[in-house]
């Protein structure tokens, strides 16, 4: 990449992102026309989960058609803040409320769908899914993220392995400089700027009695995760150009329902008959 398709492809997509009072970063990825809203568009942006952990509520109330308690998941908004450039030089920032779409705390990954319902010009591009048994150790790669909440800036380095394996889930390590604020952001391939995973994990070891973080040893969920995540949450309309966001939430409404009539079901066994 040159210096401009590092600030389209890297830099410019990559967001702030505010929950209760926690902060980090954020990759916008999907920016497409609102078929139901003529001259809307629909906007997504990817995050960690322990980024907006404290925005997520997990409640019991008692369902009144069922006649049962349920648990059910109470979302605070996040704020997600959007950055405009004139080339390297930011010229405003536009905070907007964004809602929780989808989580996953074994996957540390959530996606928020932002209200402002503008164009967004610049999203990342997510590397195919063909593309990912070409990834090699060494070759050059970008972290950008709002390290200790500053604006975001890109950080070069090189993919230093390609599957760390952290509480059973698969990781890139990397050793762009990396640090507490970067969570939710992105870490990108040198050659094509795709968007490899989000950066959420950094090393860090104890020193006597205080601990030093380990800045060169950056983990980012590995980019077969990101297919999961987004297949699991029937999120496939960000990669997938045949899909839609409405199609995608009535696939989502539809599992929904299909797993709280299982859950009524009573379990497989044998029951006298009076």
């Amino acid at each position: 990449m040159d210096v401009n398709e590092l600030h389209t492809r890297v830099l410019y997509p990559v967001t702030r992102v505010r929950a209760m009072n926690v902060g980090g970063s954020g990759v916008l990825v999907y920016s497409q026309p609102d078929t139901k809203n003529p001259g809307d568009y629909i906007n997504i942006a990817l995050t960690c989960e322990h980024v907006i952990d404290d925005c997520i509520n997990i409640k019991e109330e008692w369902d009144p058609v069922v006649q049962k308690n349920r648990k059910k998941d109470v979302l605070t908004e996040v704020h997600i803040e959007v950055f405009a450039y004139a080339k390297s030089k930011v010229l405003s920032t536009n905070s907007t409320p964004s809602d929780i779409i989808a989580y996953d705390k074994a996957h540390d990954m959530a996606a928020v769908k932002l209200h402002d319902p503008r164009p967004i010009p610049f999203v990342a591009s997510i590397i195919p899914k063909s593309h990912i048994q070409n990834l090699r150790i060494g070759e050059e790669a970008w972290v950008c993220g709002c390290s200790l909440g500053h604006d975001p800036f890109p950080s070069r380095g090189e993919l230093t392995y390609l599957r760390e394996m952290i509480d059973q889930k698969a990781y890139i390590m990397a050793n762009a400089p990396a640090i507490f604020g970067n969570s939710g952001g992105g870490l990108f391939q040198g050659s094509t700027g795709h968007l490899l995973g989000l950066t959420s994990r950094v090393t860090v070891s104890q020193m006597g009695f205080g601990y030093d973080v380990q800045t060169w040893m950056e983990f980012t969920s590995h980019p077969d995760r990101l297919y999961e995540f987004m297949n699991h949450h029937e999120l496939q309309f960000i990669y997938d150009p045949t899909d839609d966001y409405y199609s995608a939430m009535d696939r989502r409404e539809k599992r929904r329902k299909e797993a709280l009539r299982e859950a009524d079901l009573p379990a497989p066994g044998r029951f006298d008959v009076d």
